[in-house]
């Protein structure tokens, strides 16, 4: 009788055959066997380890939103009949399915059908059944679904192939190609609701059919899906976009073309400050440098980027004499050859070259999304260039001042990644063992948690990522560390070490902020455009209360302006309130308020960004503590009440 392993210890005797259902708790929704998710029908043939697997886990979710996806592809060939489908994945908080309708086009009330029928069919409780079939069954099985056919034919693993062999999973009559697991049955499917339409190309190409995609999201409980129907409607309150335009940042306009901004100067404000800082903290160890924004396509053959990231680069442009030159979607290889500009030493060592540089990547349309996926964006770009001794201490270093970077902006909850060896990559097999076990002992000295990401490094080399979380809790992807053995040799990086022997040295590449724009979008959703004071555009509004009190307010600018500040006076003719609310609007840390009291006292009305208002602050006071928040770039504003006391304060 085989022998089956419980979380715990616990060791059981079974009948051969057992399914696994048999031996876990109620709420398992599938289970692990010796570390592999499996159905819950799964029999137990020889000794394992089982572990049960619920709606809560993350492994859970997964599940419960793949089957979910099943069950609203099952709904909507259902409702319309001859309906092609294609893929359904479960992605981060949610699920799509894509398809294929002809001529008819979704609309959003065709949501609520489809939901409608999704819970008639949970309500049914049909049992999942998996089938293995042969290439020549699948076919048949899958005869009327070409987007089906075309996976058996190429037989892709990700998407039910195992080999020779097709998983399938039907319920009711209705089957899909995918390689599970599900739930036992659509009883067991939780709460659930569609949430959006969009279009999407077959493979993601732009030149095969396109599909109509339909996102929804699950979770294990009602509670749950209300909880995170209420972060939707905060994040939509926080889209950059939106802000964006309230706040007067930024605009992409049609002229520039899909995937490009122009920056208005409100927002050339708020980024000059976040460049700014990350300039000055860079200088104390890193030496600036400035590269071009083309490059003949020997430099993009040397790297590499011509044969693996061509798909994303612009298409090549010619000079007079033939040569082909490509915008440049990295900055790395220009940093090589300002490192090889000269014959370099170990004492040249460790080089730190720090650029924000402007790349330029062919995005697909359908990815492009505000600041957050662009075409032409400044990476905070640097590359150290050290000996293998010194490349753990080098990466340590990184780590350090990537925390430091992300605290002065208000991250402090991180999730880091090692991701490794991709399916696409440059150099010797032993170059990636190497490079990846230098970023694990890093890692392991850090003494930061991280988990690994198997298959998501760069085509270069392995890469820590570090995912910060925001004020709502969505993870964002912001700084990248790469281990870089590929591109010293591709381009025969040398120095003359101590033996007076020439040695390759290693590379890493680093972004903390990743791209500038991509982090000023992520910024303006963390804070919903109520930036700390250091940030914030405007930072002191002047209101004067009649027109004669504006020369008085102008003075004070003026003064502001010497302390650092970015002030500006609200001359218009509206009234206080108005000009009060549209500061609000504005999202402008401080308003002041100068009328003939205030000129006759030398103090000011203050009024914060919560809405406190304290009058009579002496205004030397007021500068004074205001400058030296902005200047400790401090995330927690000033406490007006007490300016009031300060020295100086009227009686």
């Amino acid at each position: 009788m085989p022998k089956v392993t419980l979380p715990g210890g616990e060791i059981r005797d079974v009948e051969a055959g057992t399914p696994a259902s048999s031996v876990l708790r109620e709420d398992s929704i599938c289970a692990r066997v010796d570390g592999s998710l499996v159905n819950l029908s799964f029999p137990i043939d020889a000794d394992a380890t089982l572990e049960p697997v619920t709606a809560t886990q993350d492994d859970g979710l997964h599940v419960l939103r793949h089957s979910t996806a099943h069950v609203m592809a099952q709904a909507v060939c259902d409702l319309f009949p001859g309906a092609k489908y294609a893929i359904g994945p479960p992605i981060d908080d949610g699920f799509y399915y894509d398809f294929d309708l002809g001529d008819r086009t979704l609309v959003p009330d065709d949501l609520e059908r489809i939901e409608a029928r999704m819970r008639e069919i949970a309500a049914s409780g049909q049992r999942f059944v998996r089938e293995e079939l042969g290439r020549t069954e699948a076919v048949e099985r899958f005869a009327d679904q070409p987007y089906k056919r075309e996976i058996i034919e190429t037989a892709e693993a990700s998407e039910g192939a195992l080999g020779d062999r097709f998983s399938v999973y039907r319920n009711d009559g209705w089957a899909d190609l995918c390689l599970g697991p599900h739930v036992p049955s659509t009883d067991r499917l939780g709460a659930f609701k569609l949430l959006s339409l969009a279009g999407a190309y077959w493979r993601g190409d732009e030149r095969r059919p396109q599909l109509q995609r339909v996102y929804g999201t699950a979770w294990a409980a009602q509670a749950d899906l209300d909880a995170y129907l209420r972060r939707l409607e905060e994040a939509e309150r926080r889209d950059h976009r939106r802000l964006g335009r309230q706040l007067d940042l930024f605009s992409f306009p049609d002229e520039l073309g899909a995937g490009l901004l122009v920056w208005h100067p409100r927002g050339g404000r708020f980024r000059k400050a976040i460049e700014d800082f990350v300039r000055e903290i860079h200088m104390h160890d890193y030496e600036p440098v400035f590269t071009p924004h083309i490059a003949k396509s020997i430099l993009w053959e040397t790297s590499g980027h011509l044969a693996k990231y061509s798909d994303n680069m612009y298409p090549p442009m010619h000079d007079e004499h033939d040569v082909d030159y490509y915008a440049k979607p990295m900055n790395c290889p220009f940093h090589v050859l300002v490192y090889k500009s000269q014959t370099r030493s170990y004492r040249d060592l460790p080089m730190r070259l720090f650029e924000l540089g402007t790349i330029y990547r062919h995005e697909r349309a359908g990815t492009l999304h505000g600041l957050l996926r662009i075409r032409g964006g400044t990476q905070d770009d640097s590359h150290i260039i050290c000996t293998r001794e010194q490349l753990v201490e080098e990466i340590l270093r990184v780590f350090e001042l990537t925390l430091q970077i992300h605290h002065a902006f208000g991250f402090q909850d991180f999730v880091i990644n090692l991701s490794t060896k991709p399916g696409q990559a440059i150099g010797e097999e032993q170059m990636w063992t190497e490079a990846t076990e230098y970023l694990r002992q890093a890692l392991e000295r850090s003494g930061l948690g991280y988990s690994v990401a198997e298959g998501e490094g760069a085509f270069y080399g392995p890469k820590v990522d570090f995912h910060a979380r925001d004020a709502i809790g969505r993870l964002w992807q912001l700084t990248t560390v790469q281990c870089d053995f590929a591109l010293p040799e591709r381009f025969d990086m040398e120095y003359m070490g101590e033996d007076n022997e020439r040695h390759r040295p290693v590379m890493i590449h680093r972004a903390i902020l990743g791209t500038v724009e991509r982090f000023c979008g992520v910024l303006i959703e963390h804070y919903a455009g109520a930036f700390p004071l250091w940030l914030a555009p405007e930072q002191v509004r002047l209101v004067p209360v009649a027109d004669r009190h504006a020369p008085h307010a102008r003075e004070l600018a003026s003064e502001l302006a010497e302390h650092g500040l970015r002030a500006d006076v609200d001359a218009s003719r509206e009234t206080v309130p108005k000009k009060i609310r549209a500061a609000s609007l504005m999202k402008v840390p401080y308003t002041l308020v100068v009328g003939d009291k205030e000129i006759e006292a030398g103090t000011v009305a203050a009024r914060d960004r919560d809405g406190t208002e304290v009058r009579g602050i002496p205004f030397d006071a007021f500068a004074e503590a205001v400058a030296e928040e902005a200047r400790v770039r401090s995330l927690i504003g000033v406490d007006l009440q007490g300016l009031l006391h300060a020295e100086g304060s009227p009686a």
